[in-house]
C-alpha cells in the first residue's frame, strides 16, 4: 500500500520537479489509501491558489484510491505517535494512517526524513 501526503500531492498536481518521483505511487490507485485529512490539506491549498474548479478536480482525482476517514481510536493513535515523533497534528494523522494500512509513506516533508516506512524526496529549491 502507498500513503501520498498532502506535501507530494500538491508537487504532483502543480508538476514540480519532485512530481515523476511520486507519481509511481499517486498513479497506481489499487494501493493508494487516501487520508481525509489529506483531501482537507490539499483542497485548502488548491482553492487558495488556483480556485474552486481545480480544488475539486485535485479532490476527485484523490478520490481514486481508497478513502480513509479519522475515527477515535486512531486519533489516539496519532496523538501518541505525534508526542512520540515530534509530530504536528495532520503529519501525526497521516503517519499513524500509513503504519495502520502497512503504507509507505511518500513525502517532500523534511521532518518525515530517515522515519521507518517513508519514502522522502526533498522539495525541489525555490518551490
Amino acid at each position: 500500500m502507498n500513503l501520498v501526503d498532502s506535501s507530494a500531492w500538491l508537487a504532483y498536481f502543480a508538476d514540480e520537479p519532485t512530481a515523476d518521483f511520486f507519481s509511481e505511487a499517486i498513479e497506481d490507485t489499487d494501493l493508494l489509501v487516501v487520508p481525509s485529512v489529506c483531501i482537507y490539506e490539499v483542497f485548502k491549498v488548491v482553492l487558495k491558489e488556483r480556485g474552486e474548479d481545480a480544488a475539486f478536480s485535485a479532490a476527485a482525482a484523490m478520490h481514486q484510491g481508497t478513502l480513509v476517514n479519522l475515527d477515535a481510536d486512531l486519533a489516539m493513535q496519532a496523538a501518541a505517535l505525534g508526542l512520540e515523533e515530534g509530530l504536528a497534528f495532520a503529519d501525526s494523522v497521516i503517519y499513524a494512517f500509513a503504519k495502520k494500512h502497512d503504507a509507505i509513506l511518500w513525502t517532500q516533508d523534511a521532518h518525515f526524513e530517515g522515519k521507518l516506512g517513508v519514502r522522502f524526496k526533498a522539495k525541489a529549491v525555490g518551490k
